[in-house]
């Protein structure tokens, strides 16, 4: 199974300390997801979040709707959190969220480690373009959530 490295980081106009409350609240995760993927949470009522925690997602990926499980592995607040997904549309996805202190805000790190069926074509032809789009557009929407300063995204 061959794995694949998405990495991305971005520096927010915020403390560490300010962002994270807003990861820690899984519901926030619509705000920042495409619309294109009709993401919607399907785990009932408040996700308190810690290791252990697990959350049940549905998305539609080209068309196809898709259930999406992940267990949070790591909670470390308020500068880490890790999601690895237990079923869904990945062989493996393991997702890293690191937030450092930087000047008067913070870098937030996205680090992704994901194996596709279909092995390096599909991901090539599809999965690595779809996930830059969806980090994109994260990273859009968390600029107009915390603020950025120019040049330093």
């Amino acid at each position: 199974m061959k794995e694949h490295l998405f990495s991305s980081e971005l520096w927010l106009a915020r403390s560490p300390k300010e962002i994270f409350p807003f990861f820690a609240d899984a519901r926030n995760l619509a705000s920042i997801t495409p619309p294109w993927l009709h993401f919607e949470i399907l785990t009932p009522g408040h996700i308190g979040m810690d290791v252990g925690t697990v959350i049940e997602y549905r998305i539609r990926i080209h068309g196809l709707r898709v259930r999406w499980r992940t267990r949070i592995t790591a909670w470390a607040p308020p500068f880490r959190f890790v999601d690895e997904q237990i079923k869904g549309p990945y062989q493996r996805w393991i997702h890293e969220h690191r937030f450092e202190k930087s000047g008067e805000g913070t870098l937030c790190y996205d680090r992704v480690r994901y194996s596709v069926l279909g092995g390096w074509i599909v991901n090539r032809l599809f999965v690595a373009r779809d996930v830059r789009r969806i980090f994109a557009f994260r990273a859009t929407k968390l600029t107009e959530l915390f603020g950025s300063a120019p040049g330093l995204h």
